[in-house]
């Protein structure tokens, strides 16, 4: 037996907010132009919105429009100073990475993994606070005691790497304080009625741990793109490379080789019922569009690696079989990259 524990960050939590902001303007460059090279980072707290980053692109977007709809989205209020502080990707960058190179975004290495635990093909505990994040945002935009910013964390009990039992899941969510023990109880019941669905025993849940969480969102906390990068992979229940998500082009291997080394795992475990999981590393020199280095191990051990699969990982590659000039980058922002 041992004990493990994992978390995630609710969407109105400020740093989701950011990857969300960041991931709405990819997706607006990139549906008028979707060869838009794109590298957006969005930080907010006290009253401002501060848009930087790099942007090429032929199509113009209206900042302050996309930003306002998401901050209405997620829950918060719209009176935020937003400053675009924007400007043009490097030339020196451009160079490896136009259409006829189609080199890496960047240097880098990036991990994937696969597990039979879910039919999702995700550890339990990482997809239980998935749909409990998923269930909370649902609850809060129909009832409005429940606001947007919070987070959970599961410390289970397993045996054989098998989650058995929950020891305890801390639960911080934002509210108005004005019935904590019907929302409290809300909550708690909503959490189990999760749980029961795998047949996973809770024995204590701590709710809002300091006793009260009105004050959040970025009057509370400032928030920060690319700050929650084990959240957004795989909760610690794999190695991750260090590279952020959101607001990058698929050319930024940071995305899309995460993308694709996922996507392998997940296929080899489909094809091979042997293995109970897999991790796939890619690797990126900036500008090469060819990866440096494939390693893919398991629970029987590692795998050999064909010529074929280096040419498939190629970043032009990865773009055409992952459809990645036509996905919502947004959706990919709120509850976890891998679902």
């Amino acid at each position: 037996m041992k004990l493990y524990s994992n978390e995630i960050v609710f969407r109105g939590h400020p740093d989701k907010v950011c990857d969300q902001i960041s991931d709405a303007l990819l997706d607006a460059y990139m549906r008028g132009d979707e060869n838009s090279r794109c590298g957006i980072e969005v930080m907010g707290g006290k009253g401002k919105i501060f848009i930087t980053g790099e942007v090429t692109s032929k199509t113009e977007v209206n900042i302050d429009s996309v930003v306002k709809r998401v901050l209405r989205d997620v829950g918060y209020n719209e009176d935020y100073e937003i400053i675009n502080n924007l400007g043009t990707q490097s030339p020196d960058i451009a160079l490896g990475t136009n259409d006829e190179v189609g080199g890496a975004g960047d240097n880098g290495m990036m991990f994937g993994y696969a597990c039979r635990d879910t039919e999702e093909f995700l550890p339990l505990a990482m997809v239980i606070l998935q749909k409990f994040s998923q269930e909370y945002d649902l609850l809060r935009q129909r009832d409005k005691r429940f606001k947007s910013d919070g987070k959970a964390e599961i410390t289970g009990i397993y045996e054989n790497n098998k989650l058995v039992k929950i020891k305890s899941v801390t639960i911080c969510y934002q509210n108005k304080e004005e019935e904590r023990e019907a929302t409290d109880k809300i909550i708690t019941d909503m959490f189990k009625k999760i749980c029961d669905n795998y047949n996973i025993e809770i024995e204590n849940i701590l709710i809002n741990p300091t006793g009260k969480f009105l004050i959040g969102g970025f009057e509370g906390d400032s928030g920060l793109t690319g700050r929650k990068i084990v959240v957004d992979s795989y909760q610690s229940f794999s190695r991750v490379g260090g590279g952020a998500f959101s607001g990058k082009d698929p050319s930024k291997v940071d995305r899309s080789g995460a993308y694709m080394a996922r996507y392998i795992a997940k296929n080899i475990l489909i094809n091979n019922p042997e293995y109970e999981w897999c991790e796939v590393q890619l690797s990126y020199a900036i500008g090469i569009s060819t990866p440096l280095a494939i390693y893919i191990t398991t629970n029987l051990g590692d795998l050999e690696v064909s010529k074929e699969l280096y040419n498939e990982c190629k970043v032009a590659s990865i773009i055409k079989t992952l459809d990645l000039h036509h996905i919502c980058y947004e959706e990919t922002a709120k509850f976890g990259q891998f679902r």
